[in-house]
């Protein structure tokens, strides 16, 4: 089999990205970045995803993204948006350099591994505004991959598949229900508690619930108590 490596979030994107790599027959090598975001529950989410849907292995990595800070995500100082999703602006949950960080992780993998295809769920359909989920990015990530690697030089070109980045929220739910996702493993939520349950207010989990009600499936999450 052909191997991929897959950037694996433990969200739901990324989970039908694995399962979209898995179908095409690739032996997938899964990889979590613990990146210092505001909680573990979506990398406990990630092995069980990994499990789930038969990866080959699963590899987490750690890089402390909270000692350059900058995002709701890495920084306790700034609250996660919780009144509807932003349209006109780049949210605070935006994570600098986040996905260029973690291609560049999965690239090395990729090359210590054997594998020419990377696979990571960006989405520039129903997604937050964040730069580094459109094609151009993904398109220049992939020519950055095929000047900077010993693999490439020895002529093996390296793929980067953003498979769901012009699918709506619904569809990429759809897809990965056809494929046998169990959604109830995955973590969206920015500010999940220590059991996984999401707050239902953040932007993730507002694009989350509404992709499940218009792709007509029953919404699988787990949501915290309402506070009163």
């Amino acid at each position: 089999m052909e191997k991929a490596v897959v950037l694996l979030s433990g969200g739901l994107d990324s989970a039908t990205v694995l399962a979209l790599a898995r179908a095409e027959g690739f032996a997938v090598h899964a990889l979590s970045v613990d990146y210092g975001q505001r909680h573990s529950a979506e990398l406990v989410a990630a092995v069980q995803v990994a499990r789930q849907l038969g990866a080959a292995d699963h590899t987490v990595v750690a890089v402390d993204l909270r000692a350059i800070g900058g995002s709701a995500l890495t920084d306790d100082a700034i609250a996660v948006p919780t009144s509807g999703v932003a349209v006109d602006a780049i949210p605070v949950t935006y994570v600098p350099a986040r996905n260029t960080i973690m291609l560049a992780l999965a690239l090395g993998h990729a090359e210590a591994v054997g594998a020419s295809d990377i696979f990571y769920g960006a989405n520039a359909v129903d997604y937050s505004g964040y730069p580094d989920c459109r094609p151009v990015f993904v398109d220049a990530f992939e020519a950055l991959a095929n000047v900077a690697t010993k693999a490439a030089v020895e002529g093996r070109r390296l793929r980067v598949r953003a498979p769901v980045i012009d699918l709506s929220k619904a569809d990429i739910i759809r897809r990965g229900a056809v494929l046998g996702v169990d959604f109830s493993l995955t973590v969206s939520c920015y500010q999940a508690d220590d059991e996984g349950r999401a707050c239902g207010v953040c932007d993730s989990c507002r694009i989350r619930k509404a992709g499940f009600d218009t792709a007509g499936i029953s919404d699988p999450t787990r949501y915290q108590p309402a506070v009163v």
